[in-house]
């Protein structure tokens, strides 16, 4: 049901559709049986602990990426740097500054990721593509 059609219906002008039904694609569908298989469970057991871990991880992914904005330009790239595998010698050279600076830097994010090294922020920073900053 569309927002529109909730507020029609919360404010008298649209009769209640029912309850709302979902369709899941094959592929997805194939997975999770699979999963219940594997666990013992059925599929209307594993449901509620799918879709559990998924809005954690939405959730995480929100949190991370509030954090990643609130980072300065020169802390983006630094992080993006060190996600890619460069030490703190080559993201200096690469990007024109001291070691100190970079590592100035890299305290500035691991506080604000509330991390204390680079293998913490490089494991929260995993599935992210940093890619465009080579």
């Amino acid at each position: 049901m569309s927002i529109w059609h909730k507020l029609l219906y919360w404010i008298g002008l649209r009769s209640n559709p029912g309850p709302r039904t979902f369709e899941i694609a094959e592929s997805l569908h194939t997975s999770v049986t699979t999963l219940a298989q594997h666990e013992g469970r059925t599929i209307n057991e594993i449901f509620p602990d799918l879709l559990a871990a998924g809005l954690t991880q939405y959730s995480t992914n929100d949190r991370f990426w509030k954090k990643w904005e609130s980072l300065t330009p020169r802390e983006q790239e630094v992080t993006a740097l060190l996600c890619l595998g460069y030490s703190n010698k080559e993201i200096a050279v690469r990007m024109g500054v001291t070691e100190a600076a970079v590592k100035f830097h890299l305290r500035n994010v691991y506080s604000k990721f509330r991390v204390k090294n680079r293998s913490k922020l490089r494991q929260i920073l995993a599935g992210w593509d940093f890619s465009g900053w080579m």
